[in-house]
């Protein structure tokens, strides 16, 4: 390879790993740290789900949990549309 062709490719290079540190990288972090949070939900916590409603969680099970939304309202919720979980103030 010629230093011509070294330096055409530089430019590319550069821009990719730039991309990688500000777009790529970011994201695979919030997307474990999601993850591990999914994965400690126990009984008691409070979470918000995708569709915006505050649930707090009765029965974690293996890809469901069961939320309670109301004093006598519980339902099944797919671990995927649990947004975030709502820390204690």
């Amino acid at each position: 390879m010629s230093q011509g062709a070294l330096a055409q490719f530089l430019p590319l290079i550069l821009l990719f790993v730039i991309f990688y540190f500000l777009i790529i990288r970011p994201q695979q972090k919030q997307q474990k740290a999601h993850k591990e949070m999914l994965a400690s939900l126990k009984k008691g916590d409070r979470i918000v789900t995708n569709g915006g409603l505050i649930a707090e969680v009765v029965k974690p099970e293996e890809d469901f949990l069961k939320i309670k939304l109301a004093d006598d309202m519980i339902v099944k919720l797919d671990r995927a549309y649990v947004a975030r979980k709502l820390e204690d103030a």
